[in-house]
């Protein structure tokens, strides 16, 4: 029988929300006018500014489209669009130094050992698939993408429908049951599980400063950090 493959999320389960919140969010809010104004005529990016034009009621000008863009950070809208363009500024911060991002050292350290075990590593996140290679590329452990096979973001569908979860099976060729998902988010966890996948929610006093117990945890097996997750018995 092959390995269980683990599927896991982002921030507040390998890394702290409050690094999202507090550092990458208002790095791209600030650069937002500057990276329009440079790349309004690069294709990547045109096509991401129509999207959002589009939303906003038809044609409309660059400035009126980072005010939106700017108004989705602040109510931390799951939006492709802005993902998408976060992603690209991120990488502009990262490739600078401006930051690295941090991932908790028992995650870095049970990714590794999980890897080496023969289990497969993916990652589903609603920050962009290119973001996400950015945060694991520069992490305060190192580069980790080498350890993962598979990247997904919000284009398979939202992390609260189970649909998004069947794709994301399919396209990894594996049953349901074999995959493992972690996150901090029950609504994410319960739509996996409505899926057929296994399930732990990830309960770190670091960003949940109350223990999520009991009814709480809706049913899913509950941890506080990575070294209680056991993904052949999960």
């Amino acid at each position: 029988m092959s390995k269980r493959l683990i599927l896991t999320d982002i921030e507040g389960t390998t890394s702290s929300i409050s690094f999202v919140k507090d550092v990458l969010f208002p790095y791209a809010r600030n650069a937002l006018p500057d990276f329009v104004d440079e790349n309004r005529d690069d294709p990547d990016v045109r096509r991401w500014l129509d999207i959002v034009a589009t939303e906003s009621g038809g044609i409309c000008t660059d400035a009126v489209i980072v005010e939106t863009l700017q108004g989705w950070i602040d109510q931390d809208r799951k939006h492709t669009a802005l993902k998408a363009l976060q992603g690209m500024i991120w990488q502009d911060g990262y490739l600078n130094a401006d930051f690295t991002a941090p991932v908790y050292p028992d995650a870095a350290r049970m990714l590794k050992q999980w890897h080496a075990d023969g289990h497969a590593l993916a990652v589903y996140s609603s920050g962009s698939v290119a973001a996400q290679k950015l945060l694991f590329g520069h992490t305060d452990a190192g580069d980790l993408i080498p350890l993962f096979s598979a990247f997904f973001d919000t284009e398979v569908g939202h992390k609260r429908d189970a649909a998004s979860y069947r794709t994301i099976a399919a396209r990894l060729g594996r049953p349901a049951a074999e995959i493992v998902f972690l996150s901090d988010v029950v609504e994410e966890l319960d739509a996996a599980r409505d899926a057929g996948l296994r399930t732990v929610l990830v309960d770190r006093r670091e960003d949940y400063p109350q223990p999520r117990l009991g009814e709480a945890t809706n049913g899913h097996g509950r941890v506080e950090d990575f070294s209680g997750i056991r993904p052949d018995v999960a």
